[in-house]
């Protein structure tokens, strides 16, 4: 669950540049610049944390005098009233940094969070994976983020594997002239193709394709592409797929699920910060 600090510095820069400001005039005017502080970070719900190494990058591009200290984990399941983090420094820096750390970590820790629902609601018999629907400028934490959560991740970027979908097949002249031209080329990364029917899914198996995306199937047409996909391509389901329906479509036999939902529509957690005088 690695993630470089390249991935998040110059954001955190850009986003504490856009909180602050010139500076932050409330803190400046209410305490004094001598005074010490504690800060503790409490959950205040049932979540998933992820991103600790973003909020600890927060308070050291406020003042490298404050000390952060992570009590758990990224990836650990904590309740309320667990003390996720510990910060201690120059007051003024933690009541600057407060609301950007915060804003990271409950950010990713939703999307771990929710990610944990769908890996345990799948129970180990179909693999999650999340999408290229991710917040621009925000992919690497947010993919990250769903490796916390025990999630999967699919293509990072368009240079990373083939994928071919509805438009890709009107501008190529179908499913099986768009899968057979992809394959023709050898790229050397995986080619999956998705389908909106079953006459596509057969026209698609006819070209070679070895991963086929069935998308917005039923149930039952989901088992019918299983089948006839035995043997010679991997499937993976995409479309309507919710924490509700999960369990019978991890029971149909498909390898893989794909949740948009896991970063596009992830809730933030409920977090706080309380800081005492030291």
């Amino acid at each position: 669950m690695m993630l470089d600090p390249s991935a998040y510095r110059d954001l955190v820069a850009r986003a504490l540049a856009e909180d602050v400001g010139q500076g932050d005039l409330t803190s400046a005017l209410t305490v004094d610049a001598s005074q010490q502080a504690h800060g503790i970070v409490l959950a205040k719900s049932t979540l998933v944390v992820a991103g600790l190494a973003m909020a600890a990058e927060v308070f050291t591009q406020v003042d490298p005098a404050t000390r952060f200290e992570a009590r758990v984990p990224d990836g650990a399941r904590c309740e309320p009233g667990d003390t996720i983090a510990t910060v201690t420094g120059p007051a003024r820096a933690l009541l600057t940094a407060e609301r950007t750390a915060l804003n990271l970590l409950q950010r990713l820790s939703g999307i771990a969070t929710l990610t944990r629902r769908f890996v345990d609601t799948a129970a180990g018999q179909i693999v999650v994976l999340d999408t290229r629907k991710t917040t621009p400028g925000l992919r690497a934490l947010e993919k990250y983020a769903v490796r916390c959560g025990g999630g999967t991740n699919h293509r990072q970027r368009l240079d990373d594997g083939v994928l071919i979908k509805d438009n890709h097949k009107r501008l190529a002249g179908g499913v099986g002239p768009a899968t057979a031209r992809a394959l023709a080329a050898g790229v050397g990364v995986g080619i999956e193709v998705e389908v909106e029917t079953l006459d596509e899914l057969d026209a698609a198996l006819a070209a070679g394709a070895t991963r086929i995306l069935v998308d917005n199937f039923t149930t039952p047409d989901i088992h019918t592409a299983v089948a006839r996909c035995r043997g010679r391509a991997v499937v993976e389901i995409s479309g309507g797929v919710t924490l509700e329906r999960l369990p019978e479509l991890a029971a149909t036999g498909a390898a893989f699920v794909s949740v948009g939902a896991l970063t596009h529509s992830a809730p933030a957690v409920d977090l706080s910060f309380e800081i005492e005088p030291r």
